[in-house]
């Protein structure tokens, strides 16, 4: 199993990417709001107050959107495509950011395998 985390700069396109992942068998997640190192030091550096005016002035930068979910080893491409479909080509500026990190333990959720028993 692996834990995917995927920090999705455009968070409009969140719904979209957990339909996809439900569409295909990944039913759960967990999605938080995030921001990146660039714009809290931009907010540090100008100050609470200009940092605040200047998200006021620019909607734009607005917050990324962080999905956590445990997949299977063989769903890592599945989710790959689905994400290129959904967002695009993440080498692209401004799109984000995917990575996996091996799974030991896992414990509180249904494995795939154990679904299909029930």
């Amino acid at each position: 199993m692996k834990l995917l985390v995927l920090i999705l700069n455009k968070a409009d396109l969140t719904e979209n990417v957990l339909e996809a992942f439900a569409d295909n068998g990944i039913k759960g997640a967990t999605v938080i709001d995030s921001t990146g190192m660039a714009r809290v030091i931009g907010e540090y550096h100008d100050g609470v107050f200009l940092g605040s005016l200047r998200n006021f002035l620019d909607p734009e930068r607005e917050h990324n959107k962080t999905i956590f979910t445990v997949i299977e080893d063989d769903q890592t491409e599945i989710v790959k495509k689905i994400i290129e479909d959904e967002i695009g080509d993440l080498s692209k500026p401004d799109t984000g950011i995917l990575f996996t990190v091996p799974v030991d333990f896992v414990e509180g959720i249904a494995r795939t395998d154990e679904r299909k028993k029930d």
